[in-house]
């Protein structure tokens, strides 16, 4: 799959390259150019093809849905353990209409998302530019193709376009957001905006930073001030049932997944929200060039076209703004630096539509090879960055990896634990996916509101694994979320030493190891109830 991104990339390039004169002019080469840079994206996104443990967590919610217990993780137990509220609801409607799967409806929607989004790019660069150009000069379609072309090759979008997570609905919005204020739709700007914010939390960054520059624009009378008005009714008319639900079934307004984040100090956030922002500048340099030379460029070269130029700069303060939010909320766990996707994209357009908008006055002048050539150098780094950095492919296949294995281990406890054994996990979601009718506690408080907001915290996280659910403390902990171990570990955290006894299995036929954790007083039964699975041996420790 390697091999068939980087022979795609250079397919692109060598169209590209070659017929750029024509894109402007010949609609039949631009879609066939498009056609191709979409196939590249969806070989982008096939070359990852890994399910998140997030997406997992968010699959539970909903096949809870589709069976009538409503948005809960454990059934009984009303907990908000997602901010994704609109892709659950998209993924739950399949399943519980035409009883489709659910799994599989997630990856399609969020492949079809990661590819509206290299369309879309192409589109809000192309509408920026037009808005740009004067009378009686051509239009420069071309241009939209380069932002296309770097949008696909950009890392975090394919990474997790078919992860089934809500992250390529999130970027797909956010650029929706900027076409909508470019068409002058301030309502319709509104709504989408709504539907960001209940697709992420980062969604308000967006919100707020779209609803400045409608009320700047205002103030100088490029917009009425019932663009601002109605932009914030477009938000209002979603986000206040939604809150008013949110508050009425959970009866709380922040997230579990939100309240365990923010359970530590700020330093302790910066102290990790720091690294992740210079590992992902360090890996997106050509990104954060195009946006540098693009800010430069448009501080140092005036022109007539104040509302492209404010179009532009929006643009790239909101990837500032979603590339602080990260700093602020201390980065996260996954790989490819999922809380900044949409800033690849983001600088993507702003730099396209910067050449485009800059260059507006050349009427008789087609834009030169080397913007193509620079387009698609850059998106061949980005492709080899995909390829390379540690952070990226490798990682995501060891993600792959774990996942697989702690699914399995998920089976097992399901299989051979009594029915409605607690199990407590720090990888809940993937634990759940065999995990039969197990009731599962999440020790990071992601999914579980006691441990989100009264837990003991460590480095910002809770991370207490024997609080009651249901009235029930766990029958087992299962607190690593690596997957197998490459040893026999038979530690214990003193804190829990005489409440849980350590019993290690091994997995039939391999050289890997699992160590559970069961209630003391449950301990001999527990281990004998697992014991009789075919796939797992019980291996006392050395006494």
């Amino acid at each position: 799959m390697v091999y068939a991104v980087v022979v795609a990339w250079l397919v692109v390039a060598a169209v590209v390259v070659l017929t750029w004169h024509r894109l402007d002019v010949d609609r039949g080469w631009r879609a066939f150019v498009l056609t191709l840079t979409l196939g590249l994206s969806l070989l982008h996104q096939l070359l990852f093809a890994t399910v998140t443990e997030d997406a997992l967590v968010t699959f539970r919610y909903a096949q809870n849905i589709a069976d009538g217990n409503g948005p809960v993780f454990n059934p009984g137990e009303r907990v908000e353990g997602y901010t994704n509220f609109l892709w659950l609801v998209l993924v739950a409607l399949p399943r519980a209409a035409f009883g489709a799967d659910i799994r599989t409806t997630a990856v399609v929607f969020g492949v079809l998302a990661a590819l509206g989004c290299v369309l879309l790019a192409c589109f809000l660069a192309n509408r920026i530019v037009v808005a740009a150009t004067p009378d009686g000069a051509g239009p420069r379609p071309a241009i939209g193709v380069a932002a296309a072309v770097l949008t696909a090759a950009a890392g975090g979008l394919a990474v997790y376009g078919a992860s089934g997570s809500e992250v390529p609905l999130f970027v797909l919005l956010v650029l929706a957001i900027g076409y909508a204020l470019a068409a002058r739709r301030p309502v319709v700007a509104g709504v989408l905006v709504a539907f960001a914010v209940m697709t992420s939390p980062e969604g308000l960054v967006v919100a707020a930073l779209a609803g400045l520059w409608l009320a700047g624009a205002a103030l100088k009378g490029k917009h009425s001030w019932w663009a601002p008005v109605g932009y914030l009714l477009g938000a209002l008319v979603f986000l206040i049932p939604r809150l008013a639900w949110r508050a009425t079934f959970y009866r709380h307004f922040l997230p579990a997944p939100l309240a365990a984040k923010f359970g530590g100090p700020l330093s302790e956030h910066l102290a990790t929200g720091w690294p992740y922002l210079s590992g992902f500048a360090l890996a997106h340099q050509g990104f954060l060039l195009l946006g540098l030379v693009a800010a430069v460029a448009l501080v140092l070269r005036r022109t007539d076209a104040l509302e492209a130029r404010a179009l532009l700069w929006l643009l790239l303060v909101t990837a500032a703004g979603l590339a602080a939010a990260a700093v602020l909320i201390g980065g996260d766990p996954g790989p490819s630096w999922r809380l900044l996707a949409p800033v690849p994209p983001l600088l993507a357009v702003a730099a396209a539509g910067t050449y485009g908008v800059l260059t507006a006055d050349v009427v008789a002048k087609p834009s030169p090879r080397l913007v193509p050539v620079i387009a698609c150098g850059l998106a061949g780094i980005a492709v080899f960055v995909s390829v390379f950095s540690p952070e990226m492919l490798e990682r995501v296949r060891n993600w792959h990896a774990h996942g697989t294995e702690l699914a399995e281990i998920g089976g097992w406890l399901g299989d051979y634990l009594p029915p409605g054994s607690v199990v407590s996990a720090a990888a809940p979601g993937a634990l759940a996916a065999h995990g039969g009718q197990l009731l599962i506690i999440d020790v990071l408080g992601r999914t579980d509101d006691h441990i989100a907001r009264e837990g003991r915290h460590d480095g910002g996280v809770a991370t207490d694994y024997d609080y009651v659910v249901n009235g029930r403390r766990p029958t087992v902990a299962v607190p690593a979320d690596g997957g197998y171990d490459d040893r026999q570990h038979c530690a214990i955290d003193p804190v829990y030493a005489g409440k849980y006894e350590v019993a290690t299995f091994r997995r039939v036929g391999t050289p890997y190891w699992v160590s559970v954790y069961p209630r003391a007083e449950q301990a001999t039964s527990l281990v004998a109830d697992l014991d009789k699975g075919p796939d797992f041996r019980y291996v006392p420790c050395p006494s």
